[in-house]
């Protein structure tokens, strides 16, 4: 692409990248030495749309190729194994440029608003990356690091105690924002937007805090895990705490469940899951709703509970939820 034909957008790409497009996927098939089928199972995982001959891989796209083929080849995993591994990466790094880009947005605005202005948003945001990336990515290294050691030290500890290192006995915790649809509706689109930034950030620090973790975020939900009851319940007051008590923010609802759920790909699977998720249901505003079985995991010296009333709950039939608090 000659330079003068270039878009803003071409020019961002071309920064970021380090370079332009050079390959089609039928040239970077011959580099690599993979098959084209085999190169599109790998794009198509990486979250990208195909593009059939037209020219549109880089010689750093060819290289990774290489170096996963090269992988392959070891024996040490097959490809079915390295297409699972590069979707795990694309769809984690497509939600963490999302973000960046996202909390960055405004940085650039403020920059073209100021005295050192460039005369456009790509200028800005051309200048912003160049600081910004190079640190970024050893902070990127560094923390892929860090949970991969905390990944395998969980990995170790079920590796005592259970026979599927896919399953583990934990405590489920779903918490939901109470009336998100009405909020969202009657909620300016910057404001609405800032709650749900809030929600997520107060919610991890709570997780964190107590050895849980989050599984995933859904705007108005989060669920997490943690292998204590205990300190699952401790997570969910802490929410409470820090987001429904919180006269700027919404109320929030928390159900508990506990049993055997699988883990697979960064989620997790089973009844526990489903259950916490329908407790929410139940759930007065700023209260805490868990299952028999959380129940009869929490010590009766430390905590009061209350067998509610049996309802139906979707998928489970009639359950009897309860009501749970300290002494």
């Amino acid at each position: 692409m000659e330079p003068e034909t270039e878009t803003a957008r071409d020019r961002l790409e071309r920064a970021i990248l380090g370079e332009g497009r050079v390959f089609s996927a039928l040239e970077v098939a011959e580099e690599t030495g993979v098959t084209v089928d085999q190169l599109r199972r790998l794009w198509r995982a990486l979250g990208f749309p195909e593009h059939g001959v037209e020219v549109a891989f880089t010689r750093a796209d060819a290289e990774a190729v290489s170096r996963l083929s090269a992988i392959v080849e070891t024996g040490v995993i097959d490809f079915d194994t390295a297409v699972n591994l590069t979707r795990a990466v694309g769809q984690t790094m497509a939600r963490l440029s999302d973000w960046e880009v996202g909390t960055l947005s405004h940085r650039v605005e403020e920059l073209e608003a100021g005295d050192e202005a460039t005369g456009s948003r790509s200028g800005s945001a051309l200048r912003m990356l160049n600081e910004i990336n190079p640190p970024f990515e050893s902070l990127l290294i560094y923390v892929w690091r860090r949970h991969l050691a905390a990944a395998v030290a969980r990995v170790e500890a079920l590796g005592a105690n259970e026979e599927d290192l896919h399953t583990a006995h934990v405590t489920v915790g779903f918490v939901d924002i109470v009336g998100f649809t009405a909020l969202s509706n009657q909620t300016g689109q910057a404001r609405i937007g800032e709650i749900v930034e809030l929600f997520e950030s107060r919610c991890a620090d709570a997780v964190a805090a107590k050895r849980g973790r989050v599984i995933k975020s859904i705007g108005d939900s989060v669920l997490f895990v943690n292998d204590d009851p205990i300190r699952a319940y401790d997570t969910a007051e802490g929410i409470i705490n820090v987001v429904g008590r919180d006269p700027r923010m919404p109320d929030v609802r928390v159900g508990l469940a506990s049993g055997s759920v699988v883990m697979r790909l960064g989620d997790v699977f089973g009844p526990p899951v489903n259950m916490a998720a329908r407790m929410t249901s139940v759930a007065r505003r700023n209260r805490i709703i868990v299952d028999a079985e959380t129940a009869e995991l929490l010590p009766d010296d430390q905590f009061e509970t209350r067998r509610l009333s049996a309802r139906p709950v979707r998928g489970f039939g009639l359950v009897e939820p309860v009501a749970v608090r300290r002494h």
